[in-house]
């Protein structure tokens, strides 16, 4: 096996496992969410926690994704077009990270989080 298979293949194999995090961790978050609400489990914030952790799970899944696309990109075929094309995916995606943070937070990742504001997730 040559060492583009290699790379492509590794590349494949870290996309699976962003696609499997994202999957995995949606269907926790679900079954949780709704084993709560079935066992009538007395929660003010189940929504927001359910949001929590169905947002880590995208969180991390695109995280996995970004690399996945850079080693494909970078290491087997680094054209001036392949690298567009995955500055342009990267910048999709980091947005979207970005966007998911500051629903997830409730602020900027600038900003420092306030004493009197929770964030959406569970209480620790």
């Amino acid at each position: 096996m040559d060492f583009a298979a290699v790379v492509e293949n590794t590349g494949k194999a870290i996309d699976l496992a962003g696609v499997a995090v994202i999957v995995i961790g949606a269907l926790a978050a679900t079954v949780t969410y709704v084993s709560r609400i079935l066992r009538r489990s007395p929660a003010p914030d189940l929504y927001r926690e359910y949001r929590l952790r169905l947002g880590k799970a995208i969180l991390l899944g695109l995280e996995f994704l970004v690399a996945g696309d850079i080693i494909r990109t970078v290491a087997v075929s680094p054209t001036f077009q392949s690298v567009g094309v995955l500055a342009v995916i990267v910048a999709v995606r980091t947005f979207l990270s970005f966007s998911l943070g500051v629903e997830l937070e409730g602020r900027l990742p600038w900003q420092r989080a306030r004493p009197d504001h929770r964030p959406a997730g569970p209480p620790v």
